[in-house]
């Protein structure tokens, strides 16, 4: 397995524990602002249609355009914040965390929080907005926007700083976790279950049943999906659909290709369920998530 596929599978397991879904909810009720666990290589919006998204975040990314910027704001700190916590601002005055989780001296992925206002909104920091959406190209109805940007989140840079440190502590808690799990999956994990994902990868994008894998690795058909489950914390086929829509991501980069062409290059048999398994682990549809990724990359 790929370091790559190894990493989400560390913050797969890491997102589904306990302790994190713990702390993700004492959190959110706490300061009022998301949470959001992801992977280094996550261009889409941190935190599009998760709980506390802030409703004016939530109404630019309905902008190609205004999405653009802020994509550009993840992606700096994608870029920035690789071995201690970084803040960016993006052109709306909003602030942005990343906050590094590694295993061992891996980076493996982010703790992001944010959409946050430094000082209390006013008439002229509005105009301010008004005027960047304006050269950006964006058209949103004005009362909505002025509606949802005052009722951003106010955050005073000592109160945030304090949030901050907490989220760095859990990081180092979650990263010592993640060390846990790389050291059970490298040296707990069967040599057929290894075998098995090493098949899944390289075959994504066939007809692949069960019966084929669970023959590549040298076991009963009953017996794989019991261990494999033990190993991966996944069935078969949430496992594959995982594997298959990574690998279209990677597709999806490729403007020449149509998303029903991806589909099928992936593995799926049907346009509809790739649509289905896509949105279920992104969050939006692949059409969606294409939209925003050139943009991105050409901002």
């Amino acid at each position: 397995m790929n370091i790559t596929a190894a990493n989400h599978t560390v913050l797969d397991r890491l997102s589904r524990s306990e302790i994190y879904k713990d702390y993700e909810r004492a959190f959110n009720e706490a300061t009022g602002l998301p949470l959001q666990l992801s992977p280094i290589d996550d261009w889409h919006l941190s935190h599009r249609g998760r709980r506390h998204e802030n409703p004016f975040c939530a109404l630019l990314a309905k902008q190609n355009k205004a999405c653009a910027a802020c994509l550009q704001t993840q992606h700096e700190l994608s870029t920035t914040a690789q071995n201690e916590a970084k803040t960016v601002t993006c052109f709306a005055g909003l602030c942005e965390t990343a906050v590094p989780l590694k295993a061992g001296d891996q980076l493996i992925g982010y703790l992001r929080t944010g959409e946050v206002l430094p000082q209390p909104p006013t008439a002229q920091s509005y105009m301010k907005v008004v005027r960047q959406l304006e050269k950006l190209g964006a058209k949103v109805d004005s009362e909505k926007l002025r509606e949802a940007y005052f009722h951003s989140r106010v955050f005073s840079p000592k109160r945030y700083e304090a949030v901050l440190k907490l989220l760095q502590i859990f990081a180092q808690h979650l990263s010592m976790m993640a060390n846990q799990v790389v050291f059970r999956s490298e040296n707990a994990e069967p040599p057929n279950i290894a075998r098995a994902r090493q098949f899944i990868d390289e075959h994504h994008g066939e007809d692949l049943s069960l019966a084929a894998v669970a023959q590549a690795a040298h076991m009963s058909t009953f017996y794989f999906c019991k261990q494999f489950k033990k190993a991966t914390g996944l069935s078969f086929t949430e496992y594959l659909g995982r594997v298959r829509v990574e690998k279209a991501k990677e597709q999806l980069l490729k403007p020449h290709m149509r998303v029903s062409e991806v589909a099928y290059e992936v593995g799926f048999q049907s346009l509809t369920h790739f649509n289905r398994v896509f949105k279920k682990l992104n969050g939006e549809s692949p059409t969606t998530y294409r939209t925003h990724l050139p943009l991105a990359m050409a901002a």
